[in-house]
């Protein structure tokens, strides 16, 4: 699941830069504190759907663009 939690994060990371947002300005529109922004963008961390859903919201994208492959990850 490990693989999984930074596989999500990676995208998440992708999306991010690729829109020109910080850090800071994703996690202020997700209402989640920077540093476990990093964290999730880490793969730390496992986030709730209700995340994943604020998160693509807030990136201007569908949840499931943002999930990754399961093929090899679980």
């Amino acid at each position: 699941m490990q693989q999984l939690a930074k596989s999500l994060g990676e995208k998440i990371r992708v999306r991010r830069k690729a829109m020109g947002l910080s850090q800071d300005a994703l996690a202020l529109g997700c209402k989640v504190d920077r540093s476990y922004m990093g964290r999730i963008e880490r793969g730390e961390v496992n986030i709730t759907v209700e995340k994943l859903y604020r998160i693509a919201r807030t990136l201007e994208c569908e949840p499931t663009s943002l999930l990754p492959s399961l093929t090899g990850n679980i």
